[in-house]
């Protein structure tokens, strides 16, 4: 495919999973018939992110795959004839949950999945507590629209997750997000949070010269326990050419859909101009697999 054309649903939860399932649907239709051929949407869309507290009444919340929310989503893209990114909170057994990305092939089948393999125990995002790391690897999914690197919010700091999706043959790297400034944050460190989060992902785009797509909820939500004044999502959705040039971005507080054109040529010019690939030291690099060299 020598042109994609990349939709982006950059919303404001409610705790309501009917309201944000129905609100996606309309959007999803909304940016088929401006003709999207792959949706993104950000992680944990069906709910509130409910990783600000501790709580295990929460993993009511946990859905299994396949099951009726799957049957929903896969509708969805069988009606509208796209390819859809979504992300669960998946119920594999028992006392076993994953943050786990789904993505739904444009007949409405189930094409592949992944599973969160970085997880955060950070103040208000306290994701150990629900979700076992991903055991899938870092494989790519093949779609009707190409080969998608799919990976998850706390995954986007991580060169390593980028390079293995590249070197298995991604086309584009894709990043469903939740991730804010939580109320103690000064607008300086606001500002260098939201930059360094941009900064990172785009230098994926350049070291593996392949598009990033970066989709974040916006808006506020409030810390259920009071300890906190809650989570400011900062929105800030990005597309990233694979030289890391921005291609588009939402702002940083209001929902957003866009429909993105990406030249799916380019990364093949830029990596012939910049042979990465070619130069890497293959034989030099085994102690990446350590902790930390002493």
């Amino acid at each position: 495919m020598k042109n994609l054309k990349v939709g982006i649903i950059q919303q404001h939860n409610t705790d309501s999973a009917e309201d944000n399932r129905g609100r996606i649907a309309a959007k999803v239709r909304g940016l088929a018939s401006q003709g999207a051929q792959l949706i993104i949407n950000q992680e944990l869309h069906d709910s509130l992110y409910f990783c600000q507290t501790e709580h295990v009444d929460i993993c009511n919340l946990a859905v299994p795959i396949p099951g009726p929310v799957t049957d929903f989503y896969a509708g969805l893209a069988r009606e509208c004839g796209v390819v859809i990114v979504t992300s669960l909170f998946e119920r594999r057994a028992p006392g076993l949950y994953h943050n786990t990305a789904v993505v739904f092939d444009s007949d409405g089948s189930i094409a592949g999945k992944y599973r969160k393999m970085h997880i955060p125990d950070d103040p208000a995002y306290y994701e150990k507590f629900y979700f076992t790391p991903g055991d899938l690897g870092f494989k790519p999914i093949d779609t009707a629209v190409g080969r998608l690197g799919v990976l998850v919010c706390w995954d986007q700091w991580y060169p390593e997750a980028a390079r293995l999706m590249s070197m298995a043959g991604a086309e584009v790297l894709i990043y469903p997000t939740a991730i804010g400034w939580e109320s103690s944050d000064t607008p300086d460190e606001q500002t260098r949070q939201r930059d360094a989060w941009i900064t990172v992902q785009r230098g994926h785009a350049v070291a593996n010269q392949i598009p990033v797509i970066a989709v974040n909820r916006t808006g506020h939500e409030p810390d259920p326990s009071g300890v906190t004044g809650g989570i400011t999502f900062w929105g800030s959705s990005f597309i990233a050419g694979p030289q890391g040039e921005i291609l588009y971005q939402a702002p940083v507080d209001s929902e957003t859909t866009a429909v993105i054109d990406l030249d799916m040529e380019r990364s093949e010019h830029v990596r012939r101009w910049w042979p990465f690939l070619r130069d890497r030291r293959i034989d030099a690099y085994d102690d990446l697999t350590r902790r930390y060299i002493d």
